[in-house]
């Protein structure tokens, strides 16, 4: 039994100046933390809590921030912001979060009232913008998605970090599935509602990076051997029935709707759940279904049912997986087991077949014909190496979403930021600051000043 050492108290709000040791103290410590980790010397940072429980080795700002825990109402604040900002843009976590505690630290340096470092900083913000967005913008480049070479090496700026423990030759080969991947998810049908597809990750712990490839389907991990039970090469080939369910089939009443029961003497509900199942299994039989995915967990009966009847049953794939599969399949997600299945409910794929990736065995779903779903299948040699790479390739991903809605990136290697901070300077030595009565030379506090406005305005860095 666990227990607070002290009571526990209801949270607080206060108000005063930001002028404590205290402050000055954590952020000077987390920008040291996040600092140690951004640029082509980051070091990989190893998160533990002080009373046990899994380690951490990251150096991704998604990772370490997330994994972090802290106290101070501040640093929770900017720990919160640039976790919203990596869920919008995948990148750039690490930067915002030094830019953030540089920004706080010189604001508290300068003997100016807050209400001016806020319209300071958005001077400085309206300068920026209207500079990268003007046709003037030295460090702005046009994206040619003619030119597979501008595209890898985009992708590959965002591959290339060395917690990835990868050589030159494999970066540049996962870039390029990275690249294949999300082709993959670009429609061929043209029309008026067009969304693009899923590339589903799929980590493989202890094969060198050299062994990922990219598929067309939807692996689905396995954990039951079908040699002995099922025979997937009789199967039809070319219309494999399939019956996606989102609703659990563990046959609890608690899993059957909301709502007050009134239960007769005598009457079992889990019993009369269990029927109803197997009720269903014999429609699943009877409409020749071949292959029942389930989001949640299958009644180990019913699972034995439609196993003897040759049915393949996967079960507990979880919600990530069910948009892509319905995207696959042409299904419709089934929510009930208590109604007959309507036929148009059904999807169906090409082929279904075995594969193994080092340990892991994965039933692969080949769809009938080109749908905008693939599995990028991600090797390395560690684990640590296998979460940085698949973080980093969800993030390559991310960037070329971004670059489709506006095609333009800047240059990379702090040659954005060095420019712009020159670009501000000159442009305050030369504007009136408005009504702030600050010297423009107090605006410039430092390159790092420059606010990370080639993010906000969805430009790839």
């Amino acid at each position: 039994m666990m227990s607070y050492i002290i009571p526990k108290m209801a949270s607080l709000c206060s108000s005063g100046h930001l002028d404590s040791d205290v402050l000055c103290q954590v952020l000077s410590t987390l920008r040291g933390i996040v600092e140690s980790c951004y640029g082509p010397f980051g070091r990989l940072k190893l998160i533990h809590n002080s009373v046990g429980g899994y380690i951490v080795t990251t150096s991704q700002s998604s990772a370490l921030l997330g994994n972090l825990s802290v106290s101070h109402p501040v640093i929770k604040l900017i720990i919160a912001s640039v976790l919203n900002h990596v869920s919008r843009f995948s990148d750039s976590g690490l930067f915002t979060a030094i830019l953030c505690c540089n920004l706080t630290e010189n604001a508290k340096r300068l003997n100016v009232p807050c209400s001016h470092i806020v319209k300071i900083h958005k001077h400085l913000l309206n300068i920026c913008i209207d500079y990268l967005t003007s046709e003037e913008c030295a460090c702005r480049i046009q994206i040619d998605f003619s030119n597979s070479k501008t595209l890898l090496s985009l992708v590959r700026t965002v591959i290339n970090k060395p917690t990835c423990m990868l050589t030159t030759k494999e970066a540049d080969y996962i870039s390029s599935l990275v690249l294949k991947g999300f082709f993959y998810t670009i429609p061929s049908v043209i029309g008026d509602n067009i969304s693009l597809g899923k590339m589903l990750i799929v980590p493989i712990e202890g094969q060198g990076a050299t062994d990922s490839c990219v598929l067309s389907g939807i692996l689905i991990e396995i954990f039951a051997s079908y040699s002995t039970t099922i025979d997937i090469t009789k199967l039809t080939f070319g219309c494999i029935k399939i019956a996606v369910f989102s609703v659990s089939m563990s046959g609890d009443v608690v899993d059957s709707g909301n709502g007050t029961w009134e239960v007769a003497s005598g009457f079992c509900p889990e019993d009369e759940s269990l029927v109803q199942l197997l009720k269903v299994g014999r429609q699943l039989v009877c409409d020749h279904v071949q292959l029942v995915v389930c989001q949640k967990v299958v009644h180990p009966m019913l699972k034995q049912y439609l196993r003897e009847q040759q049915v393949i049953v996967e079960d507990r794939l979880g919600v990530a997986l069910m948009k892509p599969l319905i995207q696959l399949t042409g299904a419709q997600s089934i929510s009930s087991y208590y109604h007959p299945i309507p036929p148009d409910c059904y999807g169906n794929v090409k082929n279904l077949c075995v594969v193994k990736f080092g340990s892991k065995r994965f039933l692969h779903l080949i769809p009938n014909e080109s749908k905008p779903v693939c599995s990028l299948v991600l090797c390395n040699r560690t684990e640590a190496g296998v979460n940085e790479l698949k973080l980093v390739c969800q993030s390559a991903e991310c960037v070329m979403r971004l670059v489709i809605k506006e095609p333009l990136a800047v240059l990379g290697g702090g040659c954005t930021e060095t420019h712009l901070a020159t670009y501000v300077g000159h442009q305050l030595s030369n504007q009136p600051c408005g009504n702030i009565s600050v010297p423009p030379e107090r605006l410039v506090l430092s390159g790092t000043v420059i606010v990370n406005v080639v993010v906000q305005l969805k430009i790839t860095t």
